[in-house]
């Protein structure tokens, strides 16, 4: 019979038993020095899946050198391959975040799809999680804590420590007289997670001496019902998520109707879940925004600026425009051989369908009063034409014109509302796609 602390991290990890990898995240403390010593002693008796350790070099202290060189010794004594990652720590307001993205960046670069990464956060880390969360007047979603398994890249970072609290590690660790790496910074009460391990729980249990499972089990219990807000979030964006007029765009949008007529508090809900994969959500002093974007006048064009990007107001959609969209030079261009495709920088491709006139042409960018010949129509103001289109504002600005000389000859399909023409030939625009617009 096994013993309980492995049966019960194979029962948590019974769903991803057939992942192409497990990825053991190794910093060489006391709680992944558990986990590792768990899962190599588990793979000497049960099929899993092949376990590597994965060991993140910050350089953050001098200390911090001779870590590496403990880990390698401790995966080679247990049959565990071990790459190490050396990353550069931004500075910030936040040490401890800039520390967490800088790692989870370099996790990204080693997890393939379908592969999991495992940490080994525990019960009393769910606890701290969540009070320290409180104390920021966090929502249900992050007072939810720390998920058991959540998306990375394209596998999953899985904890499957989270009911074990730490002493049973402890524990563990003393009875397989295990080593590891005492980090200094940890007792430096300056960082808040410090400050409540070694000052507040102290107290708080000397009180309440269940305060550590109270807290963490108040965290499985917001998390169902975030999943519960998730689901009624998922019905609400349905009947907002229909295709706009412009399935070539590649930007996320919603239709208004379907959200205006949700209370603001399931509006607020739905645009959290549809926001929180695309930009860094806001707190609650700032959705005044949202509701100037939703109420603004028809013919208006608002902005909610956020962290990450933009949401736009055009007609009766809402488009979310990422921080890298912008990034675009309206400086002209040449096009050498129209036969050929042209990369516009940071603006798509541009490219004839059919026949093409003889080169060279020029790429130019709109700077008003543009008349555009029209099949069937005539001479036609660009403007007009847009504003008939419906084409987002957001859009008209990078919308590349071909001229030959000063001579305007073609403009991109819309919609196929209208075009310009050369030589029987149809000027399309793909524009840019962009990875975090699509995520």
């Amino acid at each position: 019979m096994k013993p309980a602390l492995p049966a019960r991290l194979l029962k948590t990890l019974a769903p991803w038993r057939n992942a192409p990898a497990w990825h053991i995240a190794f910093s060489g403390g006391l709680d992944s020095t558990v986990l590792l010593h768990l899962l190599a002693s588990l793979a000497n008796t049960e099929t899993l899946p092949p376990i590597s350790a994965v060991h993140v070099h910050h350089g953050l202290q001098a200390a911090a050198d001779a870590w590496p060189s403990h880990c390698q010794a401790l995966c080679d004594s247990l049959g565990i391959p071990l790459q190490v990652l050396r990353v550069q720590v931004q500075p910030g307001a936040s040490l401890e975040r800039a520390a967490r993205n800088a790692r989870y960046q370099a996790f990204t670069e080693v997890i393939g799809a379908g592969e999991v990464l495992l940490t080994a956060q525990h019960r009393d880390d769910q606890a701290e999680t969540l009070l320290f969360r409180l104390l920021r007047g966090a929502g249900v979603r992050g007072l939810a804590a720390m998920p058991e398994c959540r998306r990375l890249a394209t596998g999953c970072v899985v904890r499957p420590l989270l009911a074990v609290s730490r002493g049973a590690l402890q524990a563990y660790a003393h009875e397989h007289q295990l080593k590891w790496l005492e980090d200094p910074s940890n007792a430096d009460p300056r960082f808040s997670r410090n400050y409540l391990r070694h000052q507040v729980f102290p107290t708080l249990t000397q009180r309440w001496p269940q305060a550590v499972s109270s807290l963490a089990r108040t965290a499985e219990h917001l998390s169902e019902a975030q999943g519960l807000l998730d689901e009624l979030a998922h019905m609400d964006l349905i009947a907002a998520d229909q295709p706009s007029a412009f399935p070539w765009l590649p930007l996320p949008s919603l239709t208004l109707a379907p959200l205006r007529d949700l209370s603001d508090a399931r509006q607020r809900n739905a645009l959290r879940h549809w926001l929180t994969p695309l930009t860094r959500l806001p707190d609650s002093d700032h959705w005044a925004s949202w509701y100037a974007l939703r109420d603004a006048k028809g013919d208006a064009q608002p902005v909610w600026c956020l962290a990450d990007g933009q949401l736009h107001r055009c007609g009766e959609r809402i488009w979310w425009l990422p921080t890298a969209w912008s990034e675009f030079s309206d400086v002209p261009v040449s096009w050498p051989d129209p036969q050929m495709p042209l990369e516009l920088p940071g603006n798509g491709q541009l490219s004839f369908s059919r026949n093409a006139s003889e080169g060279p042409l020029v790429i130019r960018y709109r700077q008003g009063g543009e008349i555009v010949e029209v099949p069937g129509r005539g001479r036609r103001d660009l403007k007009r034409l847009l504003n008939e289109s419906g084409l987002p504002g957001f859009v008209r600005g990078r919308l590349p014109l071909v001229y030959r000389g000063e001579q305007l000859l073609a403009v991109p399909t819309v919609a196929g509302a209208w075009a310009g023409s050369m030589d029987d030939g149809q000027l399309h625009w793909l524009p840019q796609t962009c990875d975090q617009g699509l995520s």
